[in-house]
């Protein structure tokens, strides 16, 4: 089943990254660092934003932090990394922005949490206070809703008259559309404060994987404004992966999405980048976007007991991804390359074929040589102990040949 076309969503300017519409859908991330650490905090946006973060959401808690987001913007731009960055506010936002307008100013869009903020209240100054700072400094904001903090009032208020109706429903039902009354509703109610209808994107966490569908199911339904997709809490390694795979994968595929997170839990110390990649990766295996060159291998078995597979399909995979940066503007289109490393004959060389580039590796007891095809048909067979070299040596040949500026202008494909 193909994917669905992108529901229409409300075209949201996210400090030059537009997103919603017909726009690609956004791959954003958020640090994990001390937002007062300005030099800790600028590499991590920088290594988030080179491994393929469209946008950068850092933590805004304190009034250091708050003090230190120009800086790190400033840094930022020096180095040349012009990656939004977006402020989470939860509980004294509307304290910072106003004491802090300089922050307030260097952001590109603010993150308001209802339940954590009085909205829903008699008054609801501290959330008033926010968007007026959004609607002074031309920012747009994203409404999150979360179950781990949802608006209590609403809650008690939506289950006390769901229990005086004929036919009652579940709790879980309840809670779900009560996240989703609050998303829309604050919506509503920035609008009414004079925030722009393009100024707002929602979204809509939870942790359970048939819970967050049916919440963006039913969120996509009520309105028109831009989503942010993300499993919160996704937890650890493969479960994190997984679990964020699974929930994301069904909605994109009904095209409910205009921005994504995976919210994966690194190891102690552990590489922040994962989360761009996985949210990169989900997108690029539904056929939605291309971001680097796909390495095809298999998973191996009795026919391949030597690892030399596995360590080149690595290898390979490990290139394509460290070249993307400095092939992404001369090579327009190479991130949609094709590439297969194959361990046996059994389906080395079909797969091979049906990459732009792929090899097929001796298996155990089999012939020590390696057949290289091009576009579907046999180039060369490799041999020795250069294998890999020889094979990155041809694919570096495919890639300046097949996706350089010139051939493409020559072909009148960027004309």
């Amino acid at each position: 089943m193909a994917v669905k076309p992108r529901r229409k969503a409300v075209v949201v300017d996210v400090g030059g990254v537009k997103v919603g519409g017909d726009y690609p859908i956004v791959v954003q991330s958020m640090t994990n660092t001390d937002t007062a650490d300005s030099p800790s905090t600028v590499n991590q946006a920088m290594a988030l934003a080179r491994a393929g973060s469209e946008l950068v959401r850092v933590t805004v808690n304190t009034e250091q932090a708050a003090a230190a987001v120009p800086r790190i913007v400033d840094a930022l731009d020096k180095f040349g990394m012009r990656v939004p960055i977006i402020g989470d506010f939860h509980y004294n936002g509307h304290l910072l922005l106003k004491k802090y307008p300089e922050c307030a100013r260097a952001l590109a869009k603010y993150r308001i949490n209802p339940g954590n903020v009085n909205i829903g209240r008699k008054t609801d100054d501290n959330f008033r206070i926010m968007i007026e700072a959004a609607i002074e400094h031309n920012k747009p904001v994203r409404i999150g809703v979360n179950w781990g903090s949802l608006d209590q009032a609403l809650l008690t208020r939506m289950m006390d008259e769901n229990s005086r109706a004929a036919e009652p429903k579940d709790a879980r039902d309840v809670t779900l559309e009560a996240i989703v009354v609050s998303a829309v509703e604050s919506a509503r109610a920035a609008e009414r404060h004079g925030l722009a209808r393009d100024k707002i994107i929602l979204s809509a966490k939870v942790s359970g994987v048939q819970d967050l569908i049916d919440v963006y199911r039913s969120l996509a339904a009520a309105c028109d404004y831009a989503l942010h997709l993300g499993l919160t809490e996704a937890g650890m390694g493969n479960k994190g992966v997984v679990a964020t795979t699974a929930a994301l994968a069904p909605l994109l595929q009904e095209g409910i999405g205009d921005t994504i997170r995976a919210s994966l839990t690194p190891p102690p110390n552990g590489d922040r980048t994962e989360e761009v990649i996985v949210s990169q990766q989900i997108l690029q295996s539904l056929g939605i976007r291309n971001f680097t060159p796909q390495v095809t291998s298999c998973p191996g078995c009795g026919r391949t007991t030597s690892t030399f597979f596995q360590d080149m399909a690595d290898q390979i995979q490990t290139y394509l991804r460290e070249q993307m940066p400095k092939w992404k503007a001369g090579h327009p289109g190479v991130e949609s390359m094709k590439v297969a490393v194959m361990g046996c004959v059994v389906n080395g060389p079909g797969e091979s074929k049906h990459s732009n580039i792929g090899i097929s590796l001796p298996g155990t007891f089999e012939e020590p040589v390696a057949p290289v095809y091009v576009d579907g048909r046999l180039l060369t067979t490799l041999r020795g102990d250069r294998i890999v070299a020889e094979f990155i040596g041809i694919l570096n040949e495919y890639v300046g040949s097949h996706y350089s500026v010139e051939e493409r202008v020559l072909e009148g494909q960027l004309l």
